[in-house]
């Protein structure tokens, strides 16, 4: 299929061919009819995209900052390659569309196919011929509004939900500064509610096209052009002033922000939906107790992944408007013809066009409000309320022979043929590059979630085959072994699958976030007889901690070892969040550190005994050994995120180790203090860790860390929260 997509890194924008995106649960599969240039923030993106990097920094100064948190805990070299990667990456636009469903996944029987629908959302409403829409970001079009029309219902909510936060009222009078398309649909959503309106922008077409649509006056925001408006809102309140200004400019000036006090009565709403500069002059909004307010995207709903991704909705009762009401509502004024956007339709391109079309209106050749691309339709006859039906998505797959799932993996003839399921921003970083210069592995096939992580994981790495389709990988008995490199809930389903096709697995960790999904996963092993299972705990590999170990040597008897994790707080948006689903932070992460101090004491863990903060946010780890060593993990969360990440102090034998961050190690013994450091930047070991596992599955060698130890550091981390929540030590 077809997709609109950029290089954030190069600014290069093309229309790309991509797999066609897999229907999952919770939504439905829709086929575009039209979708909807955004020409406020598509542009902005596209025109941050060409800039230097300095210019990238200034445009977005918080990512400055996580990229200089990022170095200080791990280090300037890895940085680096996470950052690139990122940037080096084909990125997609669009958010609002209208389609038809040809597919219904599974908890979204509300749909059914051939309904036509308007979705919503910059991951789901993308510019493609194809996109999974969850259900709360999608609804269907009411008979008599054309599907170009039902393609603005996305930035329709945003207006509308601007609309809402100032909270406008019968007979007031309010005054939009900014005449695009924010603020054109603005301007008739107010007028419709019966407020007077009046209009600020740059443009003159903009100002004639809000004074049709209904508003009292409209002028450029120079001194006549101001002094004319505010002579019209001054003899329309009888020299009271506007009840609401609603800021839908953008750009880089303090020009709006300074206008809308001057425009604004005593105690007036400024409402801000576009992306303006807001250096507030403190006595302008001070002397008139200006209540300054931000409107967030479509209304609420936006950016909780519980009500995006999973469907949970608000109540009515308690949240009136949602985002996926406000979709709901603004379709149905179009449908009653309280609201028209047919004026605002500037153009129809087609999608293979897109690259021209974001040149001429970047280049400013290319004038209007609303540009619209149009999509190539597979037409069967006729369909209901005046829609041409759209044939349902077939899927086809090559036929593929199944190996015997008691078939083990054994020695590999030649190169390891590799398939990834799952290639984000650690698979990409962190594993891919080492795998595409390894010379005994040949990257096969890649499956992701969305279309375009498959695109930039085979320009990269060099796949052969990309994919939305998981089983295209597991299913293909020409693939040798199997990276599973996706969020946690998934991994021991797909280890299992993997396992029943006869292939090697590579898992990242967890391996599972239940004593019930391990033993699954132990059961078709015992099933299958195919063991060759291995879990990323990739610090063991790691040069320095590899080679302070071996210092070290044996001690003669039990160690007592520290492992300070400064683990850092979640982003408001993280998928870890979500500890339903994904189980909680410590059940991700916390294997890592199990495994590297079982790995320094060569015993695995037989008792645990854990603690938290009052909180929850910190917890302490008290691992006891088979050899009766002695391991504490301290994992917090509340430190500075400039502070080192992971520090590990082992003493023992007389002696002393430390390995500060996997930059540096140092021993201290009879013979006095030894240091090495890692001047090519932190290596927390993953070269190494796949090329043991490549080599182990070519050769068909044990894996480089055997299955009782994975299952004995999986056990140890579920552990943990159980001591957590009993209040005692748990014994494995």
């Amino acid at each position: 299929m077809k997709q609109v997509a950029q290089n954030y890194r190069s600014g290069e924008l093309v229309v790309l061919d991509v797999p066609a995106p897999a229907c999952k649960p919770g939504g439905v599969l829709v086929r575009s009819l039209y979708s909807l240039i955004s020409t406020g923030t598509e542009m902005m993106k596209v025109t941050e995209a060409r800039m230097s990097l300095v210019g990238k920094a200034k445009a977005r100064p918080d990512q400055v900052r996580k990229v200089l948190d990022s170095v200080a805990q791990q280090g300037a070299v890895a940085t680096y390659k996470k950052v690139t990667n990122t940037l080096d990456s084909y990125t997609p636009l669009g958010y609002s569309l209208c389609g038809v469903v040809v597919e219904v996944g599974r908890g979204a029987e509300e749909f059914a196919v051939g309904d036509v629908v308007a979705a919503a959302g910059n991951e789901f409403a993308l510019h493609a011929e194809l996109n999974w829409v969850p259900t709360n970001l999608c609804v269907r079009v009411p008979e008599g509004v054309a599907p170009e029309h039902a393609a603005f219902a996305t930035v329709g909510a945003i207006a509308m939900q601007g609309v809402r936060r100032g909270e406008p009222q019968l007979g007031e009078l309010a005054c939009v500064i900014g005449l695009g398309l924010i603020g054109q649909l603005v301007v008739r959503l107010l007028v419709a509610s019966g407020v007077r309106v009046v209009g600020i922008d740059t443009v003159p077409e903009r100002c004639r096209m809000a004074e049709a649509a209904g508003a009292m006056a409209c002028a450029a925001p120079d001194a006549d052009g101001t002094a004319y408006v505010e002579q019209v809102v001054q003899a329309a309140t009888a020299g009271i002033g506007a009840d609401t200004v609603y800021l839908a400019a953008g750009g880089t000036s303090n020009g709006p922000v300074e206008l809308a006090a001057r425009l604004a009565r005593d105690r007036a709403r400024v409402v801000d939906i576009g992306k303006t500069k807001l250096d507030l002059p403190w006595n302008a909004y001070y002397e008139k107790e200006l209540d300054v307010r931000f409107s967030r995207s479509y209304g609420p709903g936006r950016y909780d992944d519980r009500y995006e991704l999973e469907g949970v909705d608000y109540p009515a009762g308690y949240v009136r408007w949602t985002e996926r009401r406000n979709l709901q509502c603004f379709l149905d004024l179009l449908a009653d013809g309280s609201v028209e956007v047919g004026s605002l339709v500037s153009g129809t391109r087609a999608i293979a066009d897109a690259a021209t079309v974001y040149g001429e209106l970047r280049e400013g050749t290319l004038k209007g409000i609303g540009f619209l691309f149009a999509y190539p339709q597979q037409a069967e006859g006729d369909g209901q309320d005046g829609y041409a039906a759209v044939a349902p998505l077939v899927r086809t797959t090559p036929a593929l022979s199944v190996p015997s799932a008691s078939r083990p993996a054994g020695a590999v003839a030649g190169t390891v043929r590799i398939g990834f399921i799952g290639a984000g921003s650690y698979a990409s970083s962190m594993l891919l590059p080492h795998l595409a210069k390894h010379p005994s592995a040949e990257l096969a096939t890649v499956a992701t979630t969305r279309s375009l992580s498959a695109v930039n994981a085979q320009r990269k790495f060099g796949f052969t085959a990309m994919t939305t389709d998981a089983d295209s990988v597991l299913e293909d008995p020409r693939i040798d072994a199997v990276f599973v490199v996706t969020r946690h809930h998934s991994h021991a389903d797909f280890v299992c699958r993997a396992l029943e096709q006869g292939k090697a697995v590579f898992v990242e960790k967890p391996l599972a976030l239940t004593h019930e999904q391990l033993d699954r996963v132990l059961e078709t092993v015992a099933r299958t007889g195919n063991d060759r299972v291995m879990v990323g705990f990739n610090r063991r590999f790691a040069p320095l901690f590899a080679d302070l170990r071996h210092r070290f040597g044996h001690p003669g008897g039990p160690v007592s070892a520290r492992y300070l994790v400064n683990a850092g707080r979640l982003s408001s948006g993280s998928w870890y969040l979500n500890e339903e689903l994904e189980g909680s932070r410590w059940l991700g992460e916390g294997g890592h550190f199990i495994d590297t101090l079982s790995a320094w004491v060569g015993h695995a863990p037989v008792e645990v005994s854990a603690f938290q903060t009052e909180n929850g946010a910190d917890l302490h780890a008290v691992l006891r050994h088979e050899d009766g060593s002695l391991s504490t993990i301290t994992y917090a969360t509340e430190g500075d995120s400039r502070f080192p990440k992971e520090t590990l102090d082992v003493s023992g034998g007389g002696s002393n180790a430390r390995l500060d961050n996997f930059t540096r190690a140092t021993m201290w013994s009879r013979s006095g203090k030894d240091v090495k450091r890692s001047y090519s930047g932190q290596d927390k070991g993953q070269r190494a860790e796949v090329a043991a596992f490549v080599e182990a599955v070519r050769r068909g060698t044990p894996m480089p860390i055997s299955l009782a130890s994975v299952t004995a550091t999986t056990r140890a981390t579920i552990a943990v929260g159980e001591s957590l929540t009993s209040g005692r030590p748990v014994v494995l």
